[in-house]
């Protein structure tokens, strides 16, 4: 770009100017490189007496001008980088340069081009801040200023607020939590030191059982110590950047929609999601929704066209109208008067034609699944004739298709629309793909080349927006620059819809979402959950939050990399020699994203070498359009890349080889080695320093669906369970990762241990429910005679654990119904899917097994709720079906044994009969789904619990029956005294 005819120099942006002569100032003659003469004498003045671009020496007359006597000809960076294409050494394939030569550096072992960039920056920074402060004096009017320093308070007011538990509520709550520990110190105490000797092996079994149940409640108790709230003003958020008359300054979100199989995840479900995300209240050029079909089917690719086509109507209807919710399906099926707050005449007609749309379209829909049923022989076509390139879902190329948009379909009112992208990433034989998490990353790198929004949002494609304002919610905390700075996602709870009321297998996991999520709020954050959650890119990249300080560096520290271990170890390595090499690789490439992200005035050619040079594709994999727009902290598609080679690049990107030899699923995106990718994505960036945020609006952000019927519930925890067993065998366990950076706080990290063994609780819990039926039937109890000491600390004990309940209802506001539904099922899925989820586990880590637990269903002739009536068969049922019957036999066999000793029997019989109690009605939800409303039950768990709890039950009777024991001396005694 020429200005007053003399070019911009490529360092500062000055005018490069004139000599003496006239004549525009020219530093190089070989390749008339731009230059100013202010820069090129600090060039000389550090020693640099080479051109930046060809790397010729500069004319001698010039280096006299200057006077610098510096000994020495160093080459620049750029002429080294040159000189590799002489040996024809492309770009793409010197990834494999991860350190910088000596001969790179200057005296103090600091790379020359990195003190280029400093000193470049310092000056470029001076400049900025002077040309525009002077630039926005001279455009804007004195009125404007004046009207813009007098901008609404409102705007300058932070976007959200901290509300902690008012000291009533957490006052008490604290102290019983500390009471209760006191007591247990002093129960356990008394049980160590009052063995039952008559049944010794019951007693220890029950001592360890009850040992392991108070270390579980302190891991899930102290993160809860210190819970918070917030609230948020979208209205602060809109008057501070969305003023009258100048386009919006909020940032961009790229929503991700993950899918697999259309025939188990309704496409209509599905489309929803879509059309709720695409009639955000949000300005339509800041959204774009990118859907992964893992399954390359093109059922899903059909929909996501009739969706499209559909989405040119029902966008411009809820933005008129404000309507709530914008899934079309959950919004016309609503139970509530619809004409409440609706003011304009035209309402009724135009949602009258609305709906009858949307039925024409769900037709539509309806009519692509029963097509889909049946797979053609010869593959399926698409609508041109060609043949639909995912016919193999296991070897096909990869699947990139724009909908909407700026360059696509307007909306019946001409308005533009969200952009909606079609990905589904190549898959071929050999390759690991790594189910979702591999999905996600995908789409990650796909949304970077396209549109590369500063954050992300990520749904099941069964959970749509219920609030369309859920976006600004989330960005009064992002967008506000003295609490998004180290926030690295934001968690919204997840809400359900279809759930019957009494809630009977705690779907709603309300207990989770609205007291131990608000407390990992007031320590480092929430954990992240799979789904309803908007990250902040740049921590899904790995790098640290840019609050956090940098770690101390050794006397020995490598000059490059700054550490004492990657690639100069010191003589006294780091107690956690591998944690420290993770971090400094992060700070090495925190550091190079931090030099790298402004240097915008190379040529693509350097800018691809530097890449290379600093080991960001050997990180990031070998795309140079992506590398660069991770250098973007703000977003955007970088100036440089091509419109024309960016569906291309997107192929690229996604293509099943990508991932090789770098760190994506390791240190950056979502990270790979547990079928709960969440729990472990989360977990790393907590461990970078980062936080997190809980949103909870007053509308629900968003809302999915949840398995109501018992074994698919079952079939879920199941599988959470066993996430959380791969983590625990993992390198990324808890227990010992992430202390070398001493950034994770102790109570989220006890947090997220307790997520880990949770499932080993199946062990002693299953133990612990079979000891009832065992004492019963034996005749014999795991505690002794009772004092008035042993008394008032079981009485205490019991005391501690209501009151803590009950205050912990106080603050978080959740139910006693909730609570008592969750402890159910804390007991139902710890007998079955947890203990299943422990072996499986072990089993696949240590022996590579992978064992499937199938699921056949039954149909359900109820109407309301039918599904949760349905009998479905698992290996899951057996183990609390066994132990129900087991507990009833023994409650019938304990009333037997003391009609038969008498009065004195019934006394220790209650504290048995008690204790089996407990264990029928913690199981009693599970017994009421296991019968259905028609009492069925499948045969094949009858005659399995049946068959397991007789032989139980004639085990013990025969070691020990009730009929006292006598030996064959004494029964000839009394044989002979009755003269036998």
């Amino acid at each position: 770009m020429m200005q007053s005819g003399a070019p911009v120099c490529n360092t500062c942006g000055d005018q490069v100017g004139f000599t003496a002569n006239g004549e525009v100032f020219v530093a190089c003659s070989e390749c008339n490189f731009p230059i100013c003469k202010s820069c090129f004498d600090d060039e000389i003045k550090e020693g640099r007496k080479a051109c930046l671009r060809c790397a010729s020496p500069y004319d001698e007359n010039l280096l006299d001008d200057v006077g610098t006597k510096e000994p020495g000809n160093r080459s620049t960076m750029a002429a080294q980088l040159s000189n590799s294409e002489n040996t024809g050494i492309h770009a793409r394939h010197v990834s494999n340069v991860s350190t910088v030569d000596s001969e790179y550096n200057d005296e103090s072992g600091n790379p020359i081009w990195k003190n280029r960039v400093e000193s470049w920056k310092d000056k470029k920074n001076k400049k900025k801040k002077t040309a525009a402060k002077a630039e926005k004096e001279a455009e804007v009017p004195p009125a404007q200023q004046m009207e813009e320093n007098q901008q609404s308070p409102e705007a300058a007011l932070p976007l959200s607020t901290l509300i902690p538990v008012p000291r009533s509520k957490l006052g008490p709550y604290r102290t019983v939590i500390i009471v209760r520990l006191i007591i247990l110190g002093l129960f356990f105490h008394y049980r160590v030191t009052h063995p039952v000797d008559s049944a010794l092996g019951l007693w220890l079994t029950s001592v360890i059982c009850e040992i392991w149940f108070a270390f579980s409640w302190v891991l899930d108790q102290f993160p809860k110590w210190s819970p918070v709230d917030r609230e948020t003003y979208i209205n602060r958020l809109s008057a501070r950047f969305e003023r009258e008359g100048e386009p919006s300054e909020l940032a961009a979100v790229d929503f991700f929609v993950s899918t697999v199989d259309p025939l188990k995840e309704p496409p209509l479900i599905t489309a929803n999601t879509v059309l709720s995300i695409l009639a955000l209240d949000y300005p339509v050029d800041k959204v774009s929704c990118y859907v992964s079909d893992d399954g390359a089917a093109m059922l899903t690719f059909e929909t996501l066209v009739q969706t499209a086509d559909f989405a040119r109507k029902w966008v411009p209807f809820c933005k008129k109208f404000s309507i709530e919710p914008r899934a079309p399906e959950f919004y016309f099926s609503q139970k509530i008067d619809y004409l409440k707050d609706k003011i304009q005449p035209s309402f009724v007609k135009e949602r009258r034609a609305m709906k009858r749309d949307y039925e024409e379209y769900k037709v539509r829909i309806n009519a692509l699944v029963a097509k889909a049923q049946k797979t053609p022989e010869e593959g399926w076509t698409m609508q041109d004739g060609t043949s639909w390139p995912g016919n193999n879902t296991r070897d096909h190329p990869g699947m990139i298709q724009v909908f909407l948009g700026h360059s696509g379909a307007c909306d019946i009112e001409g308005n533009e629309l969200p952009r909606l992208v079609y990905v589904s990433r190549e898959k071929r034989p050999g390759y690991q793909h790594h189910k979702k998490a591999g999905a996600e990353n995908a789409l990650v790198r796909v949304s970077a080349v396209l549109t590369n929004a500063p954050y992300i949002l990520n749904l099941d494609c069964d959970h749509y927006v219920n609030n369309s304002k859920a976006v600004r919610e989330a960005m009064c905390f992002m967008m506000d620059p003295q609490v998004g700075r180290d926030v690295c996602y934001v968690q919204f709870p997840q809400r359900f819809d279809g759930i019957d009321k009494s809630d009977r297998y705690a779907n709603r996991n309300i207990v989770f979402f609205d007291v131990n999520m608000k407390g990992l709020d007031g320590i480092q954050g929430p954990m992240y959950v799979g789904t309803g959650c908007m990250f902040n890119r740049q921590a899904l990249y790995g790098y640290g939050p840019p609050t956090m300080p940098t770690l101390p560096k050794t006397s020995s520290s490598c000059s490059w990399c700054g550490c004492g271990s990657c690639c100069c170890p010191s003589k006294k390595p780091s107690k956690d020699l591998s944690e420290a090499y993770r971090d400094a690789k992060r700070e090495e490439l925190d550091a190079a994203i931090f030099n790298l992200k402004e240097i915008d005035n190379y040529d693509d050619y350097e800018r691809s070498m530097l890449i290379s040079q600093m080991s960001f594709e050997k990180t990031f994999g070998l795309s140079s359009v992506f590398i660069e727009s991770t250098l973007m902290e703000n977003g955007g598609v970088p100036d440089s890349t091509n419109p024309s080679t960016l569906i291309k690049e997107a192929i690229h990107v996604i293509s099943c080889g990508y991932e090789e030899k770098t760190e994506w699923g390791k240190e950056i995106g979502w990270i790979y080695g547990s079928v709960t990718e969440d729990i472990l994505t989360g977990f790393k960036m907590h461990c970078r320093g980062w936080r997190s945020l809980y949103c909870m609006p007053l509308r629900p952000a968003f809302k999915g669906s949840a398995p109501i019927n018992l074994s698919d519930r079952l079939h879920q925890v199941l599988r959470w369970a066993l996430g959380s067993v791969e983590i625990f065998l993992s390198r990324h366990c808890p227990l010992w990762y992430g202390f070398g950076g001493g950034r994770l706080k102790l109570l989220q990290r006890l947090a997220y241990i307790n997520t880990i063994v949770y499932p080993f609780t199946s062990l002693p819990l299953i133990a612990y429910c079979s000891l009832p039926a065992i004492c019963l039937l034996t005749g014999k109890f795991i505690i002794p005679t009772l004092s008035n000491l042993a008394s008032v600390l079981f009485l205490g004990l019991f005391l501690s654990i209501i009151a803590t309940s009950v205050l912990e209802l106080r603050w978080s506001g959740v139910t006693i119904e909730d609570l008592w539904r969750n402890e159910q099922f804390w007991v139902i899925g710890g007998v079955s899917a947890h203990l299943f989820a422990v072996f499986q586990g072990f089993l696949k880590m240590l022996a590579g097994l992978d064992t499937n637990f199938t699921v056949t269903s039954k149909a359900a002739d109820d109407l309301e709720f039918g599904e949760l009536y349905i009998i479905k068969w698992t290996t899951l049922l057996i183990p609390p079906t066994s132990l129900i019957i087991v507990n009833m036999v023994g409650v019938v066999a304990g009333f037997s044994d003391a009609l038969n000793k008498g009065y004195e029997a019934w006394g220790p019989l209650f504290g048995k009969v008690f204790f089996a109690f407990w264990v029928i009605v913690h199981l009693y939800p599970f017994l009421k789904g296991l019968m259905g409303r028609q009492n069925r039950t499948p045969t094949i768990v009858v005659l399995w619990s049946v068959l397991l709890a007789s032989v139980f039950s004639l085990v013990w009777v025969k070691i020990d029956p009730f009929v006292e024991k006598t030996n064959s001396a004494t029964l000839g005694q009394t044989c002979i005294s009755i003269d036998c």
